[in-house]
């Protein structure tokens, strides 16, 4: 064994190795550095800064809308099918050939259009706009005069990350004024924060000069109509003269002449009769007063003012969120204050009602304290495992090492932080340990067994050489295994890609630590005790431990209580030389169980499994017992391992069909009974009645048997339901419904305040804001029949506003904010429901602001499923999408209540009918009647006031009481030639049709929409696919019939899972094999390679069985404290969403890991060994079997206890880590089994090659080695 001292290293990998024992202080200074810079750029807030921060960009979740750009068209009172007409028609044509284009879907709604053009995801989002640019040249051309697209802000349907209003601290401000404040000063102030894309206003009332003509008044004087608009346009212009020099001083000459009050305005001169000025005042009426408005704001039942903050594409949420809170710090004492009559003063505040903030340390917390208790997990586990302090120290110091080397690389690499890759890291924690136990282990055993007159650091070398291949190969087929995710595309492939990076990151940030850092720290902290031989009169003894000691107790005071077992652990390590043998062993074990013991109190106080009212005592038993329990199972597997081992040797046929039979199992629980079933099996006979006769009873027996045979496994196994995501508790709903077309704005703000005041009056509601229409931005083109509701609902248990920590009542425990019966947000979703039911206002399906951007982003639609409508006329799409929601109704899994179809014509319209031949009698031209029409009905802008920095217009109209009914219309006096007025109804036609509201089209095709609903306990896809067959069959028999030209489509969320699943059948094979080929290239063996892959069949069959047992309400429905299991792990049905099929992702690239391990050590063991015959192949495996037992439960333990704080947390988005943990959890499990597969194997492929005869390359020949036969 000596000979291989000094042995010059072989392969890259031992050379790192080498290089790094010998160079330690590289080593550490690259700690230092990972540390420091790994404090610097992780998303978790530090109280107390070390260097300055540049953390990664954060938000709640990844951005995977659609690559779309916005083109807003702004076209004052022209009706929606005018608009379609003359606006979006020609803007869609001419858009469809822009580079990168994929679909474009326009709204054309009263007063303006929106037209999105989706690109392709790989084209680069401000180059889509610089196209956009380009053809825009083009389509103005083709517009009416005056008419100007532009582009849209720079955002994306997510970038809606901040609301508010504003308010008067004690009241005493009009809508008008805090409308005003809002445009003028506090919109502004926010623009110009970096970050910001735009900040739009919504709600209260625009100021406007009003001139509202008096037509008797005209035709006493002599006026037209055309002269007061333009007498009022001519009126309100500031000019320039140039200079002039006077006395050896330069003047600058100005002509003032901005409107700066009503007064004037009424003293604007239309004309002068017999040397008399005709005043404006003397045939109208001007006052200031609010203007037309689309949109409004409703907060707990009061009208509101205030504004949306629109984050820039790119852009850092939640330091933009930060930046908003400072600027409103800034500006706040400057807002506006007034003294109210009681002398009370009031001051204008600006009162956020959704802030992402909010959502986005909640997640982060969620996911942190996840970490943290997996860290603490894993470090009890190991403690107990080795109960070695020092392999115990050192294996967990690798976990924070390569946390912070992780989040160096997202940073380098510019991947954001968020739910999915931060969860990532949460699901790789248990893995990435692996690597330090199998190398710590290792290099333990290696130290009992060498020569006390080995240099340590060749021991250290030998170990971490012999299993650093086998790490590298096993932590290859990890990363390989998400090959798929990266090849995804779509929101699929934007959300889980920064999961596979961080995946990603994190284990070759473990690997990179455990063979560079690991093996110098093991040579630091090992160190043999040789005879006459006293370490501390080394130097670097003193050293560490003096560091170790210091920095245990600056933690302990500064950073976390924690810190303090270092200094306990470098005080017993200061005096262990001086102790006697015994009281060194006595004083090892003891250090490893007060570690244990710290361990766990801290991961009980910080975990708290069972809650909080639970107490600490409870929680700790619990978390003890749970820990204890499965670590003691595992210890004693390792002490029977041998015999069980040893006996499926003996009977491999029997033990490899348990194997065989959960891989159908499996497939049971995957694709349901009856597909994998029916393909081997024939289906039962209709049943029959029974036949006279005895061997017609027998056969009607064994009929009736297999029928219930086969309808039991039907009801068992129905096959796993299937959805795009599970939906994130995001703290808040967004509730949309929608009123009648017909509605006016001020019914449906009756409608908004009476809703916003039920709703408020639920006790777990905190604030409930409302919104009808639209804001002023160009992503929000909502119709005035829209409501956009957002409620935010208290937590579950109070916590303080400050410090986020529980508030707990006098008797200690935290205080519940929730009513007995309300356990879930899905509870408070129905009372929400039942609260909000108003006559003529529609249903809402549940969504959540996030949730409802991105549907929207996604198919344009506002609920997660619908049906797209296509056709030729608005009359044939809506007729078609009735009938559709109709036959919806009638599907068992569709919510009846949540169909609603699009009333796409059911706007009341008056429609003025000019009669030419009339016209022409009297010399009047289309153009001035509608010149009338448009300023007397509709009143146009005939200029806008100047007013320091504020902007208002001054708009001419008739007096609403002679435009408010269809006779007072018809008196409208139109300019003839020869001066005189004629009234509107000698010109024209008034009458009363039906329109549309808005008119929406997809790539040029006019579409309606059908939206619905699953209801509870049904998957998406499932939902989908059983309508679109009954819709089928209804077209089918003739009972649906569809107007000639219609065609239709499904269309939602549920897409993406389609696609994700087509995208997997291609990938998912492919990485499969890649896995193979590193087997192979490991082994250099077909059989052996194969061996090895089938552990993942095995795996794979653990994971969907644990997924199936987690939905029986049977399986683990006991209750502990007062708990109950199954709600503590949060077991209930999950459906096979992409979140579950990631977590089965990664649980392929780990479950080769421990037959990697053990293969690797058998290859070993027979490369060694001479082999007489088939006893000793059996007693070579399991030798080599229990050689290698240990570290593979070891990392198989912390992979799966570490995905427990996952299971049971119920923070913000652990609905979404919950579903991608299940899968490694139960696989991993269930793995244990794999420990006796691939050894079984290997000895039936080892005794298959010894009963044919060949030996060559397989085995050791007794007389090629001079050791006896063992």
């Amino acid at each position: 064994m000596n000979s291989d001292h000094g042995q010059p290293p072989s392969g890259i990998i031992d050379r790192i190795i080498r290089f790094c024992l010998v160079n330690k202080l590289i080593v550490f200074l690259l700690v230092a550095f990972i540390v420091l810079w790994g404090v610097r750029v992780m998303p978790f807030a530090t109280k107390q800064e070390i260097i300055p921060r540049d953390p990664i960009p954060v938000d709640a979740i990844p951005d995977i809308g659609e690559n779309q750009q916005v083109i807003f068209t702004d076209w004052p009172g022209r009706s929606p099918q005018d608009v379609e007409d003359q606006v979006t028609y020609p803007l869609t044509t001419i858009l469809q050939g822009t580079p990168g284009f994929k679909t474009i879907r326009s709204f054309s709604m009263f007063g303006f259009s929106v037209v999105y053009v989706i690109f392709e995801d790989q084209f680069d989002f401000y180059w889509c706009r610089s196209r956009l640019l380009e053809k825009l040249n083009v389509a103005q051309q083709l517009l009416p005069e005056g008419v100007m697209p532009s582009l849209g802000p720079d955002a994306t349907g997510l970038g809606q990350v901040f609301w508010y209003t504003l308010e008067g601290s004690h009241g005493g401000f009009d809508l008008m004024k805090l409308r005003s404040i809002q445009d003028w000063y506090v919109r502004y102030a926010l623009q110009a924060i970096p970050g910001v894309s735009e900040v739009a206003s919504v709600g209260g009332y625009v100021r406007e000069y009003q001139v509202d003509v008096d037509p008797d008044a005209m035709r006493a004087h002599g006026v037209m109509l055309g002269d007061i608009f333009m007498a009022v346009q001519r009126s309100n212009i500031d000019v320039g003269a140039e200079t002039i020099e006077w006395n050896g001083v330069e003047y600058i000459v100005r002509g003032r002449g901005f409107v700066k009050s009503v007064e004037d305005v009424e003293n604007i001169v239309l004309r002068v009769s017999d040397d008399v000025p005709i005043y404006v005042k003397n045939v109208a009426r001007v006052q200031i007063a609010p203007a037309l408005r689309r949109g409004m704001l409703d907060k707990e039942g009061v009208e509101a003012a205030g504004g949306v903050v629109l984050v820039r594409y790119g852009a850092n949420p939640l330091e933009v969120i930060e930046r908003v809170k400072q600027r409103i710090a800034e500006i706040a004492p400057g807002l506006p204050r007034k003294t109210l009559p009681d002398g009370t003063v009031s001051q204008v505040q600006i009162v956020p009602f959704y802030d992402r903030t909010t959502l986005i340390h909640e997640t982060l917390d969620t996911l942190k304290n996840a970490l943290i208790d997996e860290i603490l997990i894993t470090m009890f586990v190991v403690i107990v495992f080795i109960m070695h302090f020092r392999s115990a120290f050192l294996i967990c110091l690798n976990l924070p090492i390569a946390i912070m080397l992780a989040f160096i690389l997202m940073k380098v690499f510019k991947i954001d932080s968020n739910l999915m890759s931060l969860g990532g890291i949460a699901i790789a924690i248990g893995t990435m340990v692996d690597m330090g136990i199998i190398l710590c282990e290792n290099i333990v055993r290696h130290f009992d067994e060498a020569p006390e007159d080995e240099p340590t650091v060749e021991t250290i070398y030998r170990a971490s050489s012999e299993v650093g291949s086998a790490v590298v190969t096993a932590i290859s087929t990890t990363l390989v295994s998400f090959l798929p995710v990266f090849a995804m595309f779509g929101p699929e492939g934007k959300l889980f890609k920064p999961l596979a990076w961080t995946k990603t990151f994190a284990l070759f940030a473990s690997v990179i630590v455990a063979l560079t850092i690991l093996p110098a720290l093991a040579h630091l902290i090992f160190r043999r005790v040789r005879a006459g031989d006293l370490p501390y009169h080394h130097v670097g003894w003193w050293a560490w431990r003096i560091v170790l000691l210091g920095a245990g107790i600056g933690g302990g005071l500064y950073v976390s209580f924690a810190a303090w077992l270092l200094a306990i652990y470098a005080i017993w390590a200061l005096s262990e030389p001086f102790l006697p043998p015994a009281g060194r062993k006595l004083g090892r074990y003891a250090a490893s169980y007060a570690a244990a013991a710290a361990v766990l109190y801290l991961l009980t106080v910080h975990w708290m499994p069972l809650g909080h009212r639970a107490g600490v005592v409870n929680n700790l038993i619990f978390v003890f017992g749970l820990n204890i329990v499965w670590t003691a199972a595992r210890l004693v597997f390792i002490d029977f391992y041998p015999y069980f081992l040893g006996l499926f040797l003996r009977h491999k046929a029997a033990f490899l069909s348990l194997p065989t039979m959960m891989v159908l199992m499996g497939a049971f629980v995957w694709l349901g009974f009856g597909p994998v079933a029916g393909s081997v099996l024939p289906s039962p006979p209709p049943s029959q009645q029974a036949q006279a006769g005895t061997e017609q009873t027998i056969r009607g027996g064994a009929s009736e048997l297999y029928q219930r045979f086969w309808s039991a496994g039907l009801h068992t196994f129905p096959g796993l339901g299937r959805e795009f995501m599970p939906p994130l508790d995001e703290g808040s709903f967004l509730y949309m419904p929608t009123v009648m077309p017909h509605a006016s704005i001020g019914s449906a703000l009756e409608a908004l305040s009476a809703q916003d005041r039920a709703i408020h009056a639920i006790p777990e509601v905190e604030s409930v804001v409302g919104k009808i229409g639209r804001a002023e931005t160009a992503i929000d083109p909502a119709p005035v029949s829209m409501i956009e509701t957002v409620i935010l609902y208290k937590s579950e248990y109070k916590h303080d506003p400050e410090t986020g920590e529980l508030v707990l009542d006098d008797e200690g425990n935290p205080i519940r904010q929730w009513r007995d019966h309300i356990r879930t947000p899905n509870d408070i979703w129905d009372e929400i429901q039942k609260a909000a039911e108003f006559p003529g206002a529609t249903g809402a399906p549940r969504l959540m602001p996030i949730a409802a951007r991105l549907v929207m982003l996604q198919s344009g639609m506002r609920a997660p499923m619908g049906v797209k409508v296509f056709g030729p006329s608005l009359e044939a799409i809506e007729q078609a999408g009735f009938a559709i929601a109709k036959a919806l109704e009638e599907v068992p899994s569709v919510a009846a209540e949540a169909v609603v179809p699009d009333r796409v014509i059911g706007k009341p319209y008056l429609e003025i009918d000019i009669d030419r031949e009339r016209m022409a009698r009297y010399g009047v031209n289309i153009r001035d009647v509608q010149d009338v029409i448009e300023i007397a009905l509709g009143g146009i802008r005939a200029t806008t006031t100047v007013e320091g920095r504020e902007r208002y217009p001054i708009r001419v109209r008739y007096a609403r009481e002679i435009r408010d009914n269809v006779e007072a219309m018809e008196r409208i006096l139109v300019p003839a030639s020869g001066g005189k007025q004629i009234p509107l109804a000698q010109l024209a036609s008034i009458a009363y049709v039906r329109g549309p509201q808005e008119i929406k089209s997809e790539d040029n095709f006019l579409v309606a929409y059908v939206l619905f609903d699953k209801k509870p306990g049904y998957a998406e896809v499932e939902v989908v696919e059983e309508a679109d067959r009954h819709i089928r069959q209804k077209l089918e028999s003739g009972e649906l019939t569809l107007p000639a030209g219609v065609h239709y489509k499904f269309s939602g969320s549920y897409e993406s899972q389609l696609r994700f699943q087509k995208q997997l059948a291609v990938m998912l094979p492919m990485s499969l094999f890649i896995i193979f080929l590193i087997l192979y290239f490991q082994f250099r063996s077909v059989p052996i390679s194969l061996l090895v892959f089938v552990g993942i069949t095995v795996v794979w069959s653990g994971g969907f069985l644990g997924i199936w047992a987690t939905a029986q309400p049977w399986f683990l429905d006991f209750e502990v404290f007062g708990r109950n299991v199954r709600e503590v792990f949060n077991m209930r049905t999950y459906n096979l969403s992409t979140a579950v099929w990631i977590g089965f992702i990664a649980l392929f690239g780990i479950a080769t890991d421990d037959g990697v391990v053990i293969t690797t050590y058998l290859n070993q063991v027979f490369g060694r060994k001479p082999v007489r015959g088939i006893a000793d192949i059996r007693a070579h495996v399991i030798e080599a079997g229990n050689r290698r037992v240990r570290p593979c439960l070891m990392t198989t333990t912390t992979t799966v206890l570490a995905l427990m704080p996952v299971l049971t947390s119920t923070g913000r988005g652990a609905d979404v880590m919950i579903p991608m943990a299940l899968p490694s959890f139960w696989g991993m499990t269930l793995e244990l089994i794999t420990l006796f597969t691939v050894p079984v194997s290997y000895c039936l492929l080892k005794e298959w090659l010894w009963r044919l005869g060949v030996r060559q390359g397989h085995f050791v020949e007794e007389a090629a080695t001079s050791a006896p036969a063992s």
